[in-house]
């Protein structure tokens, strides 16, 4: 037998872990960004957001 194994599954080139890594800290600023607006929007209308008509 062969002391060389393939590896299982898909093997990535080092661009493309690269590419992957600028796209996740992308989708983390993002989400953060959201997160931020959400939080200053709710404190601008202040407990006004939870009264509200039935």
């Amino acid at each position: 037998m062969d002391d060389k194994q393939m590896p299982d599954g898909i093997v990535l080139t080092e661009a493309q872990k690269r590419s992957r890594r600028q796209r996740s800290v992308a989708i983390a600023l993002a989400l953060l960004v959201l997160v931020v607006l959400f939080f200053a929007v709710t404190m601008v209308k202040g407990p006004a957001v939870l009264v509200r008509p039935m």
